[in-house]
């Protein structure tokens, strides 16, 4: 069985922050599943990831006689899955630049090569396709369409016909509902792109959806949300409101009114009731964002770009979030002001009234909001909060 390998450098995982904070780049959600789903799926065999050593023990790296090792930040393709099947043991693929995509190696040259220490280099083939690469937060909302189309093709199935309390506009093969799924008295639209409802996937009476967009196994649609693609739903995240062009890798909440548009969620977010996200200036001009790497914002090519949040983190009722705003891992923000466009890791409060999240208070919520999913907050979670409040501790600039 083919042994895959996701790997990222450090440089890769620190651009791709907030979200690399807490899992392999190859565990992003991107259309309907995540990288190594796709993968896994479009070649075989099993895979890992070798990523920050911190996160090793909850995302172990498989070794085996022959690893295929694949750049974490690049996307498949027909023309790249069909280079990487020409791959022979002892070569390899790379970029116009020479950058490695992929290799082919045996078992203490796949170690060596990440360890960067392999003395004999592969033999080098170029691949002179296009090539889509992850090279920072936005790209998990700006390159979702193309992927929910891609994905659609590749997952779909038989499912269950929509029943008649909703109104279908666009073609009945763009739709696909999970026979466990339920979708009763809304709008559909899939003239845009198609619409995928997974497994014991909820669509509330009154919602609108206008394709491309995915809702995972046990996500919820709340009543009367309004839906614009291209939109992802990870596992069991719940929304309402308005939402644009929004990834929300799994387990977050935003059940109630307030806009959301062009933006990504980790997991086991929430946003509370009438958060609302700005997600274009009014001068109508490209936003900066915040660059981990350079740890200060930098100019960007784009116009629209929202919310960016870390995993486990919050807004209070009726909190207003600035153009291109990022959160790191378990913030809590509130307050009436508009807070600033960088909120540092367990940062609790609102604007220029900030102090640390307690890190035992941390893990006592984020293990609550883990058992109202029947998953547990176990020994690794409790690791990876410890580790994170020490390696993000420089941005909490008032301790």
């Amino acid at each position: 069985m083919l042994n895959i390998i996701l790997f990222s450098s450090e440089a890769q995982r620190i651009r791709l922050r907030p979200f690399s904070y807490s899992r392999p780049i190859g565990a992003f959600r991107l259309g309907i599943d995540n990288l190594a789903d796709k993968w896994q799926a479009l070649l075989g065999g099993e895979v890992s990831h070798f990523t920050a050593p911190y996160l090793a023990q909850k995302y172990p790296c498989q070794f085996e006689e022959e690893n295929l090792l694949i750049r974490a930040t690049v996307l498949p393709s027909a023309d790249l899955i069909s280079a990487i099947g020409q791959l022979q043991l002892g070569e390899s693929l790379a970029d116009a630049q020479g950058q490695s995509i992929a290799l082919k190696l045996n078992c203490l040259a796949a170690q060596q090569y990440l360890a960067g220490q392999l003395l004999e280099p592969p033999i080098q083939q170029n691949y002179l396709g296009e090539l889509v690469e992850l090279k920072g937060p936005w790209d998990l909302f700006q390159l979702n369409d193309h992927q929910l189309w891609q994905d659609f093709e590749r997952l779909k199935g038989q499912g269950q016909k929509l029943s008649a309390s909703n109104r279908l506009i666009g073609p009945e093969d763009q739709l696909y509902i999970h026979p466990t799924a339920s979708v009763e008295g809304s709008i559909l639209n899939t003239q845009t792109g198609p619409i995928y409802i997974g497994p014991k996937a909820q669509v509330l009476e009154g919602c609108m959806l206008r394709g491309p967009i995915a809702l995972n196994e046990g996500a919820v649609l709340k009543m009367g949300a309004k839906v614009y693609g291209a939109t992802t739903l990870g596992p069991y995240a719940k929304m309402g409101g308005e939402i644009s062009n929004v990834n929300v890798f799994g387990y977050s909440n935003k059940g109630h009114d307030g806009f959301l548009g062009n933006a990504v969620l980790g997991e086991w977010c929430n946003l509370g009731a009438d958060t609302n996200s700005s997600n274009l200036k009014n001068n109508y001009g490209k936003v900066k964002v915040w660059n981990y790497a350079q740890e200060q914002f930098e100019q960007t090519d784009l116009q629209f770009c929202g919310l960016l949040m870390g995993d486990h983190s919050k807004t209070g009722i009726n909190s207003m979030l600035n153009t291109a705003t990022t959160v790191g891992f378990s913030a809590n923000l509130y307050g009436a002001d508009f807070p600033e466009k960088f909120i540092p890791s367990f940062a609790w409060g609102s604007k220029n009234n900030w102090q640390s999240y307690s890190l035992d208070k941390a893990m006592q919520t984020a293990e609550r909001m883990m058992q109202r999913r029947n998953i547990p907050f176990d020994e690794k979670e409790s690791q990876l909060f410890e580790q994170l409040f020490l390696r993000t501790k420089n941005y909490r600039k008032w301790e």
